[in-house]
């Protein structure tokens, strides 16, 4: 009958590796602050006696469980996944595991997945964009979690932010728009609904045609469900309508590369006879044809910023600081002078 082996502690893989037990610690927890060698010889040492570090235990002692949680609007956008991806490298070199949830655009179920994830011991959140009801905010305060916001800035909130000025960024690209003589615009938006990000873009629209000195035909606005079918139906919608746009400006890519389809199965030349842009400077917006004019976001280095800054919140107990991070237009040939 076979007998049973002793579970492989902490201890017995410092002795096999000639190192001290903070040592394989940090080999574990904080890999990026390890020596090759060194980390090579505790990782054998781990293999080896196929030990698996005692994570609860360790959450007791600590009260922490170095897990983050993240919840994000949805899974299907590719700018929450860039971003996400580099965020969960980032925690990974800082000993962190990431847990991630989405909640298609339902502020009621974002209420319940941060209670959720509180209940099973994340350290920290990050959320996005800052349209969530007061009592949530409240929550996270009473349980003393800490929480950053991305995909939006807002330094004057109460909570951090990584993020960049989506109202300034589209207003930048509504202003490029103007210049070339676009006076029959109209915009395909996400849902606003519990959606900061796509309200405080379509202000920007506005602000940049209140300022510009010109007169506007009344801006024809079409709330969609993010997706390209969405976007397909969004431009019949306003191709259909009466007074035709010389532009279309779409609130994200995705909406763009689909009001894109449908114009060129409609028989439209983009940009000869519509300009369309976009927002977010996804692949898509690139492998489209005619590729896309639309708005780069810093994606990658504003998952990475905010992981490091949420890491530094905890270990440091700070308030934590806000970072805008710079956008930048792409223009290319989706948007030209208007057909007439």
């Amino acid at each position: 009958m076979p007998t049973s082996q002793p579970i492989p502690t902490l201890d017995d893989v410092a002795r096999s590796a000639g190192v001290s037990t903070a040592t394989v610690s940090r080999c574990l927890n904080t890999p990026g602050q390890v020596a090759k060698p060194t980390m090579e010889r505790v990782m054998k040492a781990v293999e080896v006696l196929g030990y698996t570090p005692n994570f609860g235990a360790r959450s007791m002692a600590s009260k922490r469980t170095h897990t983050i949680g993240a919840i994000i609007p949805t899974m299907e956008n590719a700018i929450f996944a860039r971003g996400l991806q580099a965020f969960q490298e980032e925690l990974h070199k800082l000993g962190y595991t990431l847990l991630v949830s989405s909640t298609g655009y339902r502020p009621e179920v974002e209420e319940e997945q941060v209670r959720a994830l509180v209940s099973r011991g994340a350290d920290a959140l990050l959320l996005i964009g800052f349209d969530r009801s007061p009592e949530t905010y409240a929550y996270l305060g009473k349980r003393n979690v800490p929480a950053l916001v991305s995909w939006a800035y807002a330094p004057d909130h109460s909570l951090p932010s990584i993020g960049f000025d989506n109202r300034t960024s589209m207003q930048e690209l509504a202003q490029h728009v103007i210049s070339l003589g676009h006076r029959d615009i109209a915009v395909i938006t996400a849902v606003l609904r519990g959606n900061d990000r796509a309200a405080l873009r379509l202000a920007g629209i506005r602000d940049a045609m209140e300022q510009s000195g010109h007169a506007f035909g009344d801006l024809r606005v079409i709330e969609t469900p993010y997706g390209i079918s969405h976007g397909e139906r969004a431009l019949d919608q306003l191709m259909d309508g009466g007074n035709r746009p010389t532009v279309i400006m779409c609130g994200n890519d995705v909406l763009a590369a689909g009001a894109l389809k449908r114009a060129k199965e409609r028989g439209l030349g983009v940009p000869k006879d519509l300009s369309i842009t976009g927002f977010d400077d996804i692949e898509l917006a690139r492998i489209v044809t005619p590729a896309l004019t639309t708005v780069h976001v810093p994606h990658r280095e504003m998952g990475r910023k905010a992981a490091q800054e949420l890491v530094s919140i905890l270990e440091k107990r700070g308030a934590g600081h806000s970072v805008a991070l710079e956008t930048k237009l792409m223009i290319r040939d989706s948007l030209s002078l208007p057909s007439r």
